[in-house]
């Protein structure tokens, strides 16, 4: 069964680079990049995505509030985060975890590790 995957990250490089390697480990996904929290969120709310992977640190919506509308959305819609941060200033970690985040991802992370964690997520929904 195909699953959408979005993945959310100013970062660019590093968006195609983990949406080349997701794609070649799990064909049968279909993966949506956006370096934008908020063109993201437009793609979310039209109901086709199965988990979302964002980072903390964005310019126009950070993770958390990308969290918070999401979940907002759909509380059952996956989300993990990612961060290259092991201080997290504005404590978007935090708060987020008080409103039930579950995983969080350290960049640079380890991709089979990561897709384990997604896999395991994905078969929550199911």
């Amino acid at each position: 069964m195909v699953k959408l995957i979005c993945i959310v990250d100013d970062e660019d490089e590093l968006v195609e680079n983990l949406r080349i390697e997701l794609s070649a480990l799990r064909p049968e996904w279909k993966i949506l990049t956006f370096s934008s929290g908020i063109t993201a969120l437009q793609e979310i709310l039209k109901g086709t995505v199965d988990l979302v992977l964002t980072d903390i640190a964005m310019p126009d919506m950070d993770g958390y509030e990308l969290y918070w509308r999401v979940k907002d959305y759909n509380e059952k819609l996956p989300v993990i985060m990612m961060t290259g941060f092991g201080y997290d200033p504005n404590h978007v970690l935090v708060r987020s975890k008080m409103d039930g985040l579950k995983d969080i991802v350290f960049k640079p992370f380890d991709v089979e590790k990561l897709l384990e964690l997604m896999d395991f997520r994905l078969q929550e929904t199911t």
